[in-house]
């Protein structure tokens, strides 16, 4: 006899223990239940309702007590209301900012003086990338010039570039970008070739 009501007296206890426990719910990053939770008529316990499964995420937990209440911790904040799970109107979702791409635009070298004159208008492509540096490549008279332009540090749009050719020529440019798209500029050769440079357009 003395085993029957021991056992019905752990039911008991263990009844009440799990009507009296706490339940956790998982919430979002703004403190929101990601489950709405609902209380039973007379207040006494919560439940998680069922809800539509949400994606696979880490997310962090509150304890709340039967009445739907956050159990205060350290960073205590008020409880918060059930809402929907589509973002707050008028709350911009924005994608974070990556580096620009790399832009390919065209350079025309308008000759300056007599020795340009000899070769007329010249083209070549600036490769912009976009992080104060960039390249450069242009035929003269069938050598090939590459090089690379630099920002002038302390300026954002004024640059500076050298090219070197395999037979020796050597070109200096000095320029200044209005838009990373858009520049003007001028370019002297080894040969004393001088030309006014127009980058993209």
């Amino acid at each position: 006899m003395l085993n029957a009501s021991k056992r019905l007296v752990l039911a008991a206890s263990l009844a009440a223990a799990g009507l009296s426990g706490c339940v956790v719910v998982p919430v979002a990053s703004d403190g929101t239940p990601l489950y709405p939770i609902a209380v039973a008529p007379d207040g006494t316990s919560a439940y998680p309702v069922a809800a539509p499964v949400y994606p696979a995420v880490a997310v962090p937990i509150a304890t709340v007590t039967p009445t739907g209440a956050p159990v205060p911790g350290r960073n205590a904040r008020p409880a918060p209301t059930l809402q929907s799970a589509s973002p707050a109107p008028g709350r911009d979702l924005v994608a974070p900012a990556g580096p620009a791409a790399p832009a390919a635009l065209q350079a025309r070298l308008y000759p300056s003086n007599e020795v340009a004159t000899e070769t007329g208008m010249l083209s070549g492509t600036v490769t912009n990338m976009m992080t104060g540096k960039g390249f450069f490549e242009l035929n003269y008279k069938g050598e090939i010039l590459s090089g690379e332009a630099t920002r002038v540090p302390g300026d954002d749009r004024r640059g500076l570039a050298n090219a070197y050719g395999q037979r020796g020529l050597f070109m200096s440019c000095d320029y200044r970008m209005t838009t990373p798209y858009l520049g003007t500029g001028t370019c002297s050769l080894s040969n004393g070739a001088q030309y006014q440079v127009h980058i993209g357009g």
